[in-house]
């Protein structure tokens, strides 16, 4: 039987790559999007590529597109084994700029829909015998920046929420891996929430000169699902940031981030 995979939010950016290098593996994978045409278009290039694909519409801020998701999936392939938590958008913006509904958002979003969707398979998971999931994090959960606070938070709610399930879940033979990588190329910026203009241009420019591909990412989240690896940190500068963080005194880790986004506050 081929490996059959779920990946929300999986028809375009980092979402559609892992899709369609499970096809080239030959998997079965369906993607959960919002977006109808694109998905659609991504189930073509997954089928072209050597796999069977299959989309189902899925706004997963709505509990009955995720029942009706994993409806579709057993009645499509009587189980499933990796389900990828990807769907997400991006937020940014001062303390003062960024209101409640757009935290309301992100939350609803980034971390409340990635929720649902565990609650949902983890049942199936566990009547199974095994499973795996995938949280698609962020740098940002890990090292927080500037202009950024309600993406920061959340980011960092799904890195305590990934460890905590893979505590409750391992007895069940259910893996999990949170991903956090730093700005890649990919189309986030389509997403993003901000009342601050100039944040758009901004965050453009950060993912479009970072030499982080999707492909990269991709890669790294393979190799730890084969090593049943929990935390990805796909770059070196991530891994930097996060390392000083760890080893540093608080105090002079503080001064140190504060020197380096100076910059970034003026500006």
């Amino acid at each position: 039987m081929s490996l059959r995979v779920f990946i929300t939010g999986g028809a375009s950016g980092l979402g559609r790559t892992l899709a369609l290098k499970w096809a080239a593996q030959g998997a079965s994978v369906c993607i959960g999007d919002v977006h109808v045409e694109r998905g659609q278009q991504t189930v073509k290039e997954i089928e072209n590529a050597g796999g069977t694909g299959s989309f189902v519409q899925c706004d997963i801020t709505q509990q009955n597109d995720v029942d009706a998701a994993a409806q579709h999936i057993l009645q499509l392939w009587q189980g499933i084994d990796i389900v990828v938590n990807n769907a997400g958008i991006a937020s940014a913006g001062l303390l003062d700029t960024e209101s409640i509904e757009q935290w309301q958002t992100v939350l609803d979003v980034n971390l409340l829909g990635m929720v649902r969707v565990s609650k949902k398979f983890a049942p199936i998971f566990r009547q199974q015998g095994r499973g795996y999931f995938v949280n698609i994090a962020s740098q940002a959960g890990l090292t927080p920046i500037p202009r950024m606070a309600s993406y920061n938070a959340v980011k960092s709610a799904v890195v305590a929420f990934s460890e905590t399930m893979r505590l409750e879940l391992a007895r069940d033979n259910i893996g999990v891996t949170v991903v956090c990588p730093t700005f890649f190329k990919t189309n986030l910026a389509e997403s993003l929430q901000t009342a601050e203009p100039e944040m758009h241009a901004a965050v453009n420019k950060y993912l479009n000169r970072s030499s982080l591909t999707a492909e990269h990412v991709a890669h790294h989240i393979f190799s730890a699902i084969e090593k049943r690896t929990f935390l990805v940190t796909p770059d070196k500068i991530g891994r930097m940031a996060f390392m000083l963080k760890r080893l540093l005194p608080q105090k002079v880790y503080l001064n140190y981030m504060l020197k380096q986004t100076r910059r970034m506050m003026k500006r």
